[in-house]
């Protein structure tokens, strides 16, 4: 065992110790991966969502650097997911605004076409990545969905668009990329709403759901590949979430589980039969008629992303030594991609972008954090390592400097910190560290022997 390993978790056990009496679920705070996207068309492009940034491969998973939350500049809102668009660009919904980094995560700014509103999430086409959906919700303005053909470039109102209306998801049919899904609330009303035309016209349905005691936050989670009219939503009651499903076009739901722990997201298999799902702390899986079953893998932080018939997981390097993984057997068994210690300092970049000034000074904190290398190599020369396809607009429409965007509320204390950490959750990591140490100590004397 290193002495970089012996200081990483003494620093580690207080905050555990700390935080062993809390009630509420996550991970003492400490960082953790939170969602994964591949750039479509060039699954050698990994993009990983964290509670402390970002985290890129352009190398399928060879190498992985960190670009800092402060570059992305985000705010307090952790995205919920990113797109990577074949062209290059990167796209992601704060909850408080759309921003584009149109050189592979270099460089980051808001919209400005949304700087009025706030925009909650975003979906893009299954096959044409220029079509791309948004929908807002700011209390006090006209909220609805907008639709770009561009790329992202340019954006137009829908005709769903109205005062009191709060939308918090959008997705689009793998089945019939016409038929759209939008979920949110108006008033004390749960509604899922349905385009059978690109947006154009739109069908209302409120779910009252009287089977659940005070639900709230009904949102629209995934389309079914084979069939236009199934659709998945998720709502919480009673301190938990649950899963429904609806195979007429969200005009019934019906529950197929119900998840005692805080949902991350959900996949389903290329003929819409099988469901995975990642929460805080575990990773689920069964039949789309349910039920699921908890699987052993990954632990904490288990976010799902399939692409083709292969699974990607976000997990907890705290637990189980990877933050990444991937399945080729539908979940039954996981290869490791990387851990967070073996992240390689800041992303390579262009002299002048953000991430390039900003990033690489704040590394060596977050690296002892880690236990990553304190000293990597020093950056390429200024090309900045990216490739002619990172994505080159230089548009006005979405470089131009936004201004400050309106704040949104404080995002929900139960996401982090000591009062969102499962009294279940200390135990195991307690258990834990043993292993890991002895893991890490031999992985990295073995290292250390090596010509």
């Amino acid at each position: 065992m290193t002495p970089r390993h012996l200081h990483r978790w003494s620093r580690v056990l207080p905050l555990l110790a700390l935080c062993a009496g809390s009630t509420a679920m996550a991970h003492a705070g400490l960082p953790e991966t939170s969602n994964v996207t591949l750039r479509r068309g060039h699954p050698e492009d990994i993009f990983l969502g964290a509670t402390f940034g970002a985290v890129i491969s352009r190398d399928a998973g060879k190498t992985f650097r960190w670009i800092c939350a402060d570059a992305i500049g985000y705010g307090g809102w952790t995205p919920t997911s990113y797109l990577w668009r074949e062209a290059g660009d990167i796209l992601t919904a704060t909850g408080s605004a759309l921003l584009r980094s149109p050189d592979g995560g270099c460089s980051w700014s808001a919209h400005p076409y949304f700087k009025d509103t706030w925009v909650s999430a975003m979906a893009a086409h299954p096959t044409d990545d220029r079509i791309l959906y948004v929908v807002t919700a700011r209390h006090g303005k006209p909220n609805g969905v907008y639709r770009s053909q561009d790329g992202g470039e340019t954006w137009a109102p829908s005709p769903l668009m109205r005062l009191g209306l709060l939308l918090n998801a959008v997705r689009v049919s793998p089945a019939n990329p016409r038929r759209i899904y939008v979920s949110g609330k108006e008033e004390n009303r749960l509604l899922l709403l349905r385009s059978d035309d690109a947006g154009e016209t739109w069908t209302e349905t409120v779910h009252p759901l009287p089977e659940l005691q005070l639900p709230y936050d009904l949102m629209v989670e995934a389309a079914d590949p084979v069939s236009a009219d199934g659709v998945w939503a998720r709502v919480s009651a009673q301190g938990s979430t649950f899963l429904l499903r609806s195979d007429d076009g969200g005009q019934t739901l019906t529950t197929v589980s119900r998840i005692d722990d805080v949902f991350i997201n959900m996949e389903l298999s290329a003929d819409g039969k099988t469901t995975w799902v990642g929460t805080l702390n575990h990773f689920f899986q069964g039949p789309s008629t349910g039920p699921l079953t908890m699987r052993s893998l990954p632990t904490g932080n288990a976010c799902v992303l399939r692409d083709g018939e292969t699974l990607y997981a976000c997990g907890s390097t705290w637990l189980h030594d990877w933050a990444l993984a991937r399945s080729t057997d539908q979940g039954n068994t996981w290869t490791h991609l990387f851990g967070l210690y073996e992240i390689q300092g800041a992303h390579h970049c262009p002299t002048g972008t953000p991430v390039r000034n900003v990033c690489p000074g704040r590394w060596p904190q977050l690296a002892e954090q880690l236990g990553a290398p304190l000293y990597p190599e020093e950056p390429p020369p200024d090309d900045g390592g990216t490739r002619p396809d990172a994505g080159t607009s230089t548009d006005a429409g979405t470089t131009a400097d936004a201004g400050d965007p309106p704040q949104p509320p404080p995002p929900p204390k139960s996401s982090s910190g000591c009062g969102a950490m499962g009294g279940n959750i200390v135990p195991l990591l307690l258990l834990s560290l043993p292993l890991t140490l002895l893991r890490r100590g031999r992985r990295s004397q073995n290292q250390e022997r090596s010509p």
